[in-house]
This record gives structure tokens, sequence and C-alpha cells, in this order.
């Protein structure tokens, strides 16, 4: 299984004194050199925290794989083509959420997705839907002719007692062992942590997890490299 760190929250430490330290494209190359097969930035639309010249910054420094994810808007999709990421990864935005809150509505969206990836498709960029572990999500994934989906673990990670957890995780799999069959591949992720990743390994399905909030607040207390090294040991 491979871990593609999410960088947003250097950003959000930087953006708090408005300054330039930390700096999230430094943070992308120590992940890089500490073992992460890619990097994921989110910029939205209010900029609270990746911004744009970051994203340029990142294209030009990233050389593992660059994951930007972003909510289904023009503005979004004429900066997707212009900073040629590797992936983009869609997914639902509010204003006023403290981080995302769900997987894309793909159901009520399904007809504007589908015109909306074909310019993305003929750039070369893959594309990743940020979804819930449903099958009716991943065949209208599948039939947009995405290349992934991202299935969302959110719910999974906020579930206290064990059987809960247990039947999010069955979900999970599920949907994963499913979409696998039907020629998506398969990544995972929101609110996965040290803690709770341990059991996704066994999903063979699964080919990436995307870890962001965690990792930077472990780093906070033994650093960077370390935090995403010690959390590859435990999924590898």
């Amino acid at each position: 299984m491979r871990l593609a760190v999410n960088i947003d929250h250097i950003a959000t430490l930087r953006n708090a004194r408005n300054e330039f330290e930390p700096d999230p494209v430094a943070a992308a190359l120590i992940a890089e050199k500490s073992g992460a097969a890619g990097i994921v930035c989110h910029l939205r639309e209010d900029r609270r925290h990746i911004r744009d010249m970051d994203l340029k910054r990142l294209r030009q420094a990233v050389t593992t794989k660059l994951d930007l994810e972003m909510a289904m808007t023009p503005e979004m999709q004429r900066i997707a083509l212009q900073a040629k990421p590797d992936l983009i990864t869609l997914v639902p935005e509010k204003r006023e959420e403290l981080t995302t809150e769900g997987g894309f509505n793909i159901t009520g969206h399904y007809n504007a997705l589908v015109e909306f990836l074909k310019p993305l498709k003929a750039a070369g960029i893959e594309s990743s839907i940020f979804i819930e572990p449903d099958k009716n999500a991943i065949d209208l994934a599948a039939k947009a002719n995405a290349d992934l989906v991202e299935l969302h673990t959110g719910s999974y990670a906020l579930k206290t007692n064990d059987d809960d957890k247990a039947r999010e995780l069955v979900k999970i799999c599920d949907a994963a062992v499913y979409a696998k069959s039907i020629g998506l591949r398969v990544v995972a992720g929101h609110g996965l942590n040290y803690l709770n990743i341990a059991p996704f390994i066994d999903i063979k399905e699964i080919e990436e997890v995307s870890i962001g909030h965690a990792i930077i607040a472990r780093a906070v207390l033994i650093g960077l490299d370390e935090a995403v090294k010690e959390l590859l040991r435990i999924i590898q």
C-alpha cells in the first residue's frame, strides 16, 4: 500500500501569521524523500490554506505524483488545465466546513461531471472522484470515465464502537472490491491516522491511502521525516 501525503495544513500554519514559513513545497519534498508516493493539496475556493502560487511551485517541485483536490467549478477546471497535476480529485466543498464532510454527490451532478472531465482527460490529467463507499456512486464514476475512486473513510474514522467500526470497514472493503472489479483503481482517505489505519492493510484492492492532518500533527512532535516514515512502517 502506498502513502500520499496531504500538505494542506503546512499552509494552514503558515497562513496563521500570513508569512512565508513553513513552506508547503519544502514539506512536500521532505515527504517525498521520506517515502511518500505522492503529494496531495486542496486548492479551495476560499484559499484558506493552499494558494495558487503554492500549486504552481508544487507542480515544478514534486517528482512523484501531484494530486490536486478541487471543487467542480469552471475556475478550478481552468487552473487544473494550466497547472497540469498528475491527478485531480473532485471533492464537495462548503465555505463553512472545517474540512471535507462527505463524498461528492455524483448522482446529483452526473451530467455536469461527464462534461467537466472531458477536457481534463484530453489534457492527459487523470481524474478521481471522492465518493462514499456506495455501489451506485462507483457505477456512475466508472460511467463518467473517471480513472479512480477515492473512498471516503470519514464515517469509519468517527466511529468509537468496535462493532460500528467493523460494519463501516465491511462497507469500504466491499466497495473497494466492486470498484476494482469494474476497472477502477481504488484509493482511500479522510480521518485515517496511526491508530485506525491497520485494518486497511488487508484490503488489497486499495492501492493507496491519502493522509494529511494526522501526519502534520505528528510532525509537530517528532518531525515530518519521521512522521511519514512511522506511518509507512505501519502500512508496509
